[in-house]
C-alpha cells in the first residue's frame, strides 16, 4: 500500500469515526428524552456550551498552552542552525509556512507539533531526540510533525474532544437528575420499561464509548501523519528508522500527563499495560511495518 492509499484510507476512517461521535450524541439526547421526557432538551445546549468553552479556549491558545505544560522553550535559528536547516527543507517540501521551533530539555527522544493553524504552528524536540537521531531520521520526525500541521490535527482533536466532553457532561448531568427526582417524572408519565432500561444503559455507557472513539480518531491521525510525512520526503526509510530508535528506547518524557500525551510522536502513556482500544497511538511496531511496506514499493 503506497502513501496516497494510506492517506485516503485514514481520512475516510477519521470521517467515519467523527460521524460515529455525532451518532453517539444523538443517541444520548434520544435516551435522555426517552427516560426523562422533553423537559431535558434544554440541558443539551448547556452541556455543549460548557464543552465548547473548555476545549476551544485551549484550542485557540494551543501553542502557548502546550509550551507551558511541556516546559518547551522557543529557540532562534542561531541557536541550532542544523535543526532549522532541516525544518526549512521539510517546510519547502510541504508548502507550509515556517513553524516556530522549541526545545524540551529531556533525555527521552520525542517530539510534538501543535498550533491552531499553519500560521500559528509550533514544532518541539526533546534534547534526547536531537542527540540520538541522525539527519535522515530527524527529517522523518520533522515531516511527521509537519504532517500534523498540514492535516489540521489540532482542529480534529479539538472537535473530537468537544464532542466527547459534551457527551460526558450531558451524561453526568442526566445521571444526577436520575438520582434527584428524574425518576418520579418518569413514573408519572409511564413508558416502555425495555426502552427505559435501554436508555439508561446508553446514558451510562456513552462516555466510555466517546472515549474509545476519541482514541480511535487519534490513532488514525497518527497513521495519516506517517503517510503524509512520506508524501513530503518520499523517503519512508527515514521515518521508519526514527520509529525503530523510539521503539528501542525505554526512557519516557517527564511531561506525560493525559492532557499532552497524545501530541508526542511516541505517546508516553501507551505502554503494554494500556489497552490498545484506549491508546492514542497505533502500536509502534505496526507503524514500522506499514513504512517498511512502503519502502518495498519504492
Amino acid at each position: 500500500m503506497n502513501f496516497r492509499t494510506q492517506q485516503a484510507a485514514n481520512k475516510r476512517k477519521t470521517i467515519g469515526l467523527l460521524m460515529g461521535m455525532g451518532v453517539l450524541v444523538w443517541l444520548v439526547v434520544f435516551a435522555a428524552m426517552t427516560y426523562f421526557g422533553n423537559s431535558t432538551a434544554g440541558i443539551v445546549p448547556i452541556a455543549v456550551g460548557i464543552a465548547l468553552i473548555s476545549v476551544w479556549g485551549s484550542y485557540y491558545g494551543a501553542d502557548k498552552l502546550v509550551l507551558t505544560m511541556t516546559g518547551a522553550k522557543l529557540i532562534q535559528e542561531s541557536d541550532n542552525p542544523k535543526l532549522f536547516n532541516l525544518v526549512h527543507e521539510v517546510t519547502i517540501a510541504s508548502g507550509l509556512p515556517m513553524p516556530k521551533v522549541a526545545i524540551v530539555v529531556d533525555s527521552a527522544p520525542n517530539a510534538f507539533a501543535t498550533g491552531r493553524n499553519p500560521e500559528h504552528a509550533l514544532i518541539a524536540f526533546t534534547t534526547g531526540i536531537l542527540e540520538t537521531m541522525d539527519r535522515d531520521q530527524l527529517q522523518g520526525v520533522i515531516a511527521h510533525e509537519m504532517a500534523h500541521i498540514e492535516n489540521r490535527d489540532t482542529l480534529v482533536s479539538a472537535v473530537a474532544a468537544t464532542t466527547a466532553g459534551a457527551i460526558a457532561i450531558l451524561s453526568d448531568m442526566l445521571t444526577r437528575m436520575m438520582w434527584f427526582g428524574g425518576g418520579r417524572d418518569r413514573d408519572r408519565n409511564g413508558g416502555n420499561p425495555i426502552a427505559l432500561v435501554f436508555s439508561l444503559l446508553i446514558l451510562i455507557l456513552a462516555p466510555l464509548a466517546a472515549m474509545l472513539l476519541r482514541s480511535a480518531i487519534s490513532r488514525k491521525r497518527e497513521s495519516l501523519a506517517d503517510a503524509t510525512a512520506v508524501a513530503f520526503t518520499r523517503n519512508p526509510a527515514g521515518l521508519r528508522s526514527a520509529l525503530e530508535v523510539l521503539a528501542a528506547d525505554s526512557t519516557v518524557v517527564h511531561q506525560k500527563s493525559t492532557s499532552v500525551a497524545h501530541i508526542w510522536i511516541e505517546s508516553p502513556l501507551d505502554g503494554k499495560s494500556v489497552s490498545k482500544l484506549f491508546s492514542t497511538h497505533p502500536p509502534i511496531a505496526e507503524r514500522i511495518a506499514v513504512l517498511k511496506a512502503m519502502e518495498s514499493l519504492n
